[in-house]
């Protein structure tokens, strides 16, 4: 039971760190890498920006490793967080809001399109500065609202 609330308390504590690392990191000193991903169109099957996956994957590799290995088996499972919250991600992100792969194009609900308006609103910025909802998973609660008719 331990193992698994280290698990979902890693993973929901991602999602700080990618608002501070997307924040602060990519639209920092990191934009150089950053950058090709606030283009509106991609030049490739591959952007720069994907070079943060291998930042996010690493630290799950060597605590994957550590925890088999040692005697601190708690390890493991926050490698298994890290992962988890790069595979959900991977699927909303690059997925669903940009469809780089063309597996859910016509979903239609309520939260994913909240996800995809903040994401919009995100990326109408071509700059690093100005910018807004860093989030990935959770984003401000006026993107969900149905709009006024």
């Amino acid at each position: 039971m331990i193992f698994a609330l280290i698990t979902l308390g890693v993973f929901l504590f991602m999602e700080c760190v990618t608002w501070c690392t997307h924040k602060f990191v990519m639209h920092g000193f990191g934009w150089y890498l950053h950058a090709d991903h606030h283009q509106p169109k991609y030049q490739g099957v591959f952007e720069k920006n994907d070079a943060y996956f291998i930042v996010f994957a690493i630290p799950s590799i060597l605590l994957f490793y550590f925890g088999t290995y040692t005697e601190y088996t708690f390890l493991f499972f926050i490698g298994l967080g890290i992962l988890f919250y790069g595979i959900a991600y991977f699927l909303v992100h690059d997925v669903l809001i940009h469809q780089r792969f063309k597996w859910f194009k016509h979903t239609n609900n309520r939260y994913l399109r909240g996800l995809r308006k903040a994401h919009k609103m995100h990326h109408k910025h071509l700059g690093k500065e100005e910018g807004e909802c860093f989030g990935m998973l959770f984003v401000p609660f006026k993107y969900f609202k149905k709009p006024k008719i």
